[in-house]
């Protein structure tokens, strides 16, 4: 069924209205801070009350499947046609690079990468789906001799989930940093040479702003 529907028959309009509102005031607020922020702020912004919000979301789940439930679907077949490459190493690259760049443009994106956040069933079939690409990919790049073949998913998973939580600290210092990161992680997987960086290191001051803005989060968690 669809959300925009009841049992009985589509959302009338004031409702379908405040849906709308919720769901465009979640996305705002998630992007900016997560997908932890208070839904009394959600409603707040959306200028409906509380009991409204809970009538059309009765859990966070719902609400975030509603924001993120399309672009969830859409990564999902991002990975279905990185797995049909030829080449694997770029199949996995590109579709690495896809993810990456989402969670650099929205917290909350990035929160349900590398968190467990139950009751998103698009979350969940993308996790799973996730996982079966990257263990196809990495087989199939070790089969056609571009990735070391002492690899295994969780050695690339582990470090990717790693490098995730710190995107969103580092974009404010410095938006490109997490590409230049990527590819040295990836690069460490290659069975051939590394390939040229595309972006500089952080500098000094901008590696201590990026670790200050993510001890804040921290913090704040």
């Amino acid at each position: 069924m669809s959300s925009n529907t009841r049992a009985d028959g589509p959302l009338r309009k004031d409702a379908q209205r405040n849906r709308d509102l919720l769901v465009a005031a979640a996305r705002e607020i998630y992007a900016e801070r997560g997908v932890d922020a208070p839904l009394d702020d959600i409603a707040r912004r959306a200028g409906v009350g509380n009991a409204t919000l809970y009538r059309r979301f009765p859990t966070r789940g719902a609400l975030i499947e509603a924001v993120f439930g399309e672009g969830l679907t859409h990564t999902l077949r991002r990975g279905e046609e990185a797995r049909d490459a030829d080449d694997a190493w770029a199949g996995l690259a590109g579709y690495l690079e896809y993810i990456f760049e989402g969670l650099a443009a929205d917290r909350g994106a990035n929160d349900l990468m590398t968190t467990s956040i139950p009751d998103v069933p698009s979350l969940n079939a993308l996790k799973t789906h996730h996982h079966e690409t990257v263990c196809l990919l990495i087989r199939r790049a070790q089969e056609q001799g571009s990735m070391r073949d002492d690899v295994v998913a969780e050695d690339l998973l582990f470090a990717l989930a790693a490098l995730g939580r710190v995107v969103p600290a580092s974009v404010t210092v410095a938006p490109r940093a997490w590409r230049r990161h990527l590819h040295l992680l990836l690069d460490g997987l290659r069975a051939p040479a590394a390939t040229t960086l595309p972006a500089p290191p952080l500098t000094p001051d901008e590696l201590t702003g990026a670790l200050r803005a993510l001890a804040g989060r921290d913090a704040e968690d």
